[in-house]
């Protein structure tokens, strides 16, 4: 059932959390080579907010190989989950983060008031459909269950992916908040199990399906490349995934030099090589 009460509920109740989260962010980037928001101080640590994989393992090949070469102080703040990296950045308790893409911030500024920007594209997880029970989607049974991440845009990203494969139509119009009450045709009788998008890679024993988040197949031990059942195109692909900052922020030198390092041959080769398909160079 679409539900818009249900989703901003969600919200409202996973920022409140997140703040309380935050407040840990700022202290655990409290220290003397912590930045503050706006500060812009080449000798502060620039502290960027991301999701472990590929997100931060990205972030620490930089910070290992390239960031002393160009004087940049970096720091590394993992979260695992999606509106804590917005909500931190928003308040100043971290100065970016890298985890999302362009329909997810601009759904999260609408909902939640805040003017969070995007700096550059850094790669592509491309969304998947796995199951342990069958080799195909076509082979799903009438009446099985597929699991999908429960956020707007992630939720409408995978019912576009099952539509492009033949498994459902979605109805005329339907965007980037559509939900299972969008769809118009469903000859399977296919019923659909809404999780947080990190637990649905660990459905994967209880539905007959599930589609998943890239950055949380890696994490999980799939790899999109050979496992999954269908896998999105790269090519015009809106979803790449964002360098963020607050907005006023994307002249800081720090950010600038965290962008271009992150568009270098040294990155592109680093995710190209750790990732064998699974996460793609958007650059």
């Amino acid at each position: 059932m679409r539900n818009h009460t249900r989703r901003t509920t969600r919200i409202a109740t996973a920022v409140t959390v997140a703040g309380a989260l935050g407040l840990g962010l700022a202290a655990c980037g409290s220290d003397d080579d912590s930045a503050k928001s706006g500060s812009g101080d080449s000798d502060k640590a620039l502290v960027v907010a991301a999701s472990p994989t590929p997100h931060a393992d990205i972030l620490k090949y930089v910070q290992d190989h390239l960031a002393a070469k160009d004087g940049l102080k970096l720091k590394v703040k993992e979260v695992t989950d999606y509106v804590t990296p917005n909500t931190a950045t928003q308040d100043g308790s971290v100065d970016a983060n890298f985890f999302q893409h362009k329909p997810y911030l601009d759904d999260f500024n609408k909902k939640n008031g805040t003017d969070l920007v995007p700096v550059t594209a850094v790669h592509l997880e491309p969304l998947g459909a796995y199951s342990h029970k069958v080799k195909s989607l076509g082979a799903l049974k009438k009446g099985a269950t597929v699991a999908l991440p429960n956020d707007a845009t992630n939720e409408a990203r995978a019912l576009k992916l099952l539509e492009s494969n033949g498994l459902i139509t979605l109805k005329s119009g339907a965007g980037d908040d559509a939900t299972p009450s969008d769809i118009a045709k469903n000859p399977k009788n296919i019923s659909f199990k809404e999780l947080e998008a990190a637990q649905v890679p660990r459905s994967l024993d209880d539905v007959d399906a599930a589609v998943v988040n890239g950055n949380y197949a890696v994490e999980t031990g799939l790899k999109p490349a050979k496992d999954a059942l269908v896998l999105e195109k790269a090519k015009d692909n809106p979803y790449a995934n964002l360098l963020v900052v607050k907005d006023g922020k994307e002249d800081d030198p720090r950010v600038k030099k965290l962008a271009r390092l992150l568009h270098s041959p040294e990155v592109k080769k680093f995710i190209e090589d750790k990732y064998e398909g699974s996460v793609i160079p958007a650059f």
